[in-house]
């Protein structure tokens, strides 16, 4: 028993060092802001009772903005007079809603904690947040990011965001390449589980003319699907349909769903499919509580890939302005 203890204090010790070595640590602003995850909880609670779409959102929001150039918020900053268009205007950022809900929350902050907590920071609460209001694990995340100071092209994005025809290889070397294990890399993906996928990223899987892209899909959702999302170059980007029968609730029904052949997604299936990845979905399927703690561990790798700490970055006022 003495042994299992040492063990566990031994990995929290290697893992805490881990993460102060990014600059980012568990009590960051316990001097300069001890309240900052009471204020962003509490600014959040109402509008995720009026609007339950608002926390799949935020997730998805944090998503984009860590897998582009790190978790600095730079997805939140809008077009100045005469900028080239930023990450906004990029097609892969299609969908993505709420940002104005992190400059409320800013603002909420500011008022108590003038120029002490980064954009960056309270994004990656709002989206932690996000998981814990729809029944997923209340995870804990290091903090200390500081914001950008120069918006990217719209081009970065494009770039770096995989496409919605992106495979197991594709998306396993993305996330292996952010520190993720092959169960993180599986579970991150369960991220899916909240909210929609429009129609205009289904329209190669659905249409194309190799038949391997609708392998394995149960039929009768095939035709669901057709029907929902309507081939064509005119498809409507309100079009959209559920990624799982729970697009409310943080649960495991994503790979449940999968399993019975309902992926929404090329990757949803091909997971199902692949050698590396099959065990992974099935044991997920069955087992909710080790999807959540494979998911805790990727949020928390995830949230601090690329930040900037430190002296790098700024801390803005104003989320959605760079000065």
């Amino acid at each position: 028993m003495r042994r299992t203890i040492v063990m566990v204090f031994f990995m929290f010790q290697c893992f805490s060092f881990d993460v102060k070595g990014f600059g980012l640590s568990y009590n960051f602003y316990e001097k300069s802001c001890p309240q900052v995850e009471d204020i962003v909880r509490n600014g959040l609670q109402p509008i995720f009772l009026t609007d339950p779409t608002s926390a799949p959102a935020l997730l998805r929001l944090m998503f984009h903005d860590c897998q582009v150039q790190g978790c600095d918020a730079s997805i939140l900053v809008d077009p100045g007079n005469g900028n080239e268009a930023t990450e906004m205007a990029s097609s892969k950022n299609l969908g993505i809603r709420k940002r104005e809900i992190v400059s409320m929350v800013k603002s909420m902050v500011e008022a108590q904690c003038p120029q002490q907590v980064s954009c960056a920071d309270i994004l990656i609460l709002a989206a932690r947040e996000a998981v814990a209001v729809t029944g997923g694990p209340r995870i804990k995340v290091p903090l200390g990011r500081r914001d950008s100071s120069h918006a990217p092209s719209h081009r970065l994005p494009d770039a770096l965001l995989p496409p919605a025809t992106a495979g197991v290889s594709e998306m396993l070397n993305i996330f292996t390449n952010k520190g993720m294990n092959l169960e993180e890399s599986v579970a991150v993906l369960g991220a899916h589980t909240l909210g929609i996928t429009h129609c205009s990223n289904l329209q190669n899987r659905l249409y194309s003319r190799n038949n391997d892209e609708l392998r394995g899909m149960e039929p009768g959702f095939a035709a669901f699907l057709r029907l929902t999302c309507q081939k064509g170059p005119l498809t409507s980007n309100l079009s959209f349909v559920l990624n799982d029968p729970t697009p409310f609730s943080f649960d495991n029904e994503y790979y449940v769903n999968a399993m019975r052949g309902r992926g929404v997604l090329k990757i949803d299936a091909e997971m199902v499919s692949n050698p590396k990845t099959a065990h992974v979905m099935k044991h997920f399927s069955m087992n909710e509580a080790d999807f959540f703690r494979a998911f805790y561990s990727a949020f928390v790798k995830l949230s601090r890939y690329g930040v900037l700490t430190g002296k790098q970055g700024v801390i803005r006022k104003n989320c959605n302005q760079l000065s």
